[in-house]
């Protein structure tokens, strides 16, 4: 009877089954560690880019013509971005049922309606990832663009 009891003892024992079981798991929370890290970093520029084309896009409203202006409006808004382009702000005027448009408000369209002003600012940046994934391209191109209307 003390036999048994010795082998069942022995065979019972767990000393190195945690580690075992801690070795096959650890390869891959660090690859999801990784992955959240690599896509929070590529949220976060996301994010600063569309606030700032929703910032330039917030200035142009108010100073269409100043097209540095509206740059430097969005450029200031993300200064967290090293490698931000702002593409050259469009403006221009339509009416507000959507009749008709001009660029630029070079001739103003003739509404039935009021004549709304709108502004266009497209912010982009280049996304480089911390750890190189297969099928994913070591450099990716984000963009956001806002688009923002006022009545006078």
């Amino acid at each position: 009877m003390k036999v048994i009891s010795q082998i069942r003892r022995l065979s019972s024992r767990q000393d190195g089954t945690s580690l075992a079981e801690l070795a096959l798991v650890l390869p891959l929370l660090i690859l999801i560690l990784l992955g959240a890290i690599d896509f929070a970093r590529a949220y976060y520029l996301s994010i600063e880019l569309c606030g700032a084309a929703q910032a330039g896009a917030m200035y142009g409203v108010q100073n269409r013509t100043d097209t540095a202006g509206i740059e430097v409006a969005a450029a200031d808004n993300a200064p967290n971005v090293s490698n931000l382009v702002v593409s050259t702000p469009t403006w221009g005027c339509e009416c507000s049922d959507g009749s008709g448009s001009s660029s630029s408000c070079t001739a103003k369209p003739s509404c039935s309606d009021d004549l709304v002003y709108w502004v266009k600012v497209s912010a982009s940046a280049n996304y480089t990832p911390v750890f190189p994934w297969p099928r994913i391209p070591s450099s990716l191109s984000l963009s956001q663009t806002a688009i923002m209307r006022s009545a006078n």
